[in-house]
């Protein structure tokens, strides 16, 4: 039997690359393509389907709907509409890239784009403007062209997004260096983990606080209401990343909140804490507990559970339950430790299962050692 293979997508810069090389051959030729054969950013090309094109009294537009292929997210489905309009031929042949209604707009520094332009990245203007060269090029026309990308529906989109997260407002924003959304990307995680921490950087935030899920960053907010929404990024499973991403930036305190589960694979060592990458030792748990004072059959319950759900309730039952707790962190602590620079503070949150608190560590900064 053969394996079925995830579908990839492709990105908004994609779908506005489209939208305008099927606009603006609209204009010139007068007939509106089905689809494009669009560059990418890196290399290679991709044929996307064009929804439809029309003809406007100064110019043309055409509308792509962008598929996120087999790894939706919230900009899956979205239409993406490019309208195009033709300057007078004679001068130079320079393309004009504009955001308009659901295209956000920046309003923080710390972004690859600067404060008040619109939220259309660098690698997908120069996509966009690579496609619309190639069509002037093919038709033989000359002069200068005007873009304006629009996203219907944008601006509720963006709720779903981290943009508001970010201080782009109005809209979503125009992505994508590979043109292609590759299923389950983690780069495409980890680019969204170091532009968090950029954008809070560069307001002066010294703390950020780092959760590995919505949950966990609920819980933790309502313990910690005054850091301002950029200091909080979701991480997800990069333990090892994030960490590493927050001390290259030179914070001075990481916050950092989860559940039982991922703390174990913390302490036990894992980088990257996602279930297809890394698994629980109940058995190197087992005998954590067993040092801590467990009795014996606790401490097989704990080797024999299946979920962390599980042996967290035997720990928990158990009257050495607080010092298990206090050791799973400590041991996290000594992993974490390995991937932040000495002079950084950090703060573990430990939550239960049923939005408790469990347990509160926080390290010092080991103070840097001073060169004779």
């Amino acid at each position: 039997m053969t394996r079925n293979r995830l579908r990839e997508g492709f990105t908004t810069g994609t779908a506005a690359t489209a939208a305008a090389m099927g606009a603006l051959e609209r204009l010139i030729s007068g007939r509106g393509p089905r689809e494009v054969d669009v560059p990418l950013p890196r290399e290679g090309r991709r044929v996307i389907p064009v929804e439809r094109t029309t003809a406007r009294n100064d110019g043309a537009e055409a509308l792509v709907v962008k598929d996120g292929g087999d790894d939706p997210d919230a900009t899956h489905r979205a239409r993406i509409r490019a309208i195009v309009r033709l300057l007078p031929e004679g001068g130079p042949t320079r393309v004009t890239i504009r955001g308009g209604t659901g295209v956000g707009r920046v309003t923080r520094p710390g972004l690859p784009v600067p404060v008040g332009d619109p939220a259309i990245n660098p690698a997908p203007r120069l996509q966009i403007e690579a496609g619309v060269r190639e069509v002037l090029a093919r038709t033989g026309r000359e002069g200068g062209v005007v873009v304006t990308i629009e996203v219907e529906d944008g601006e509720r989109i963006a709720r779903r997004t981290l943009n508001p997260r970010l201080g782009i407002q109005g809209g979503i924003s125009i992505l994508g260096t590979r043109g292609t959304v590759k299923p389950f990307s983690n780069q495409a995680y980890r680019d969204t983990i170091t532009m968090s921490m950029d954008v809070a950087g560069s307001i002066g935030l010294e703390t950020v606080a780092l959760a590995t899920g919505g949950k966990s960053e609920r819980l933790l907010r309502e313990l910690r209401p005054d850091l301002p929404d950029p200091a909080w990024i979701q991480v997800a499973d990069f333990f090892a990343f994030s960490l590493e991403a927050a001390s290259a930036r030179g914070f001075d305190t990481v916050l950092y909140a989860c559940f039982f589960g991922k703390l174990v694979k913390m302490a036990q060592g894992h980088p990257y804490t996602h279930a297809r990458k890394s698994r629980i030792d109940f058995r190197e748990l087992a005998s954590w507990c067993a040092s801590a004072g467990m009795d014996p059959e606790g401490a097989l319950a704990v080797g024999r559970a299946n979920t962390s759900r599980e042996a967290l309730e035997v720990i928990r039952d158990s009257p050495e339950g607080d010092r298990i707790l206090e050791d799973a962190v400590a041991r996290a602590v000594v992993t974490a430790r390995r991937f932040l620079a000495r002079e950084v503070a950090l703060v573990y949150h430990l939550f239960d299962f049923d939005e408790r608190l469990l347990k509160t560590r926080a390290h010092p900064p080991t103070a840097r050692r001073e060169t004779p």
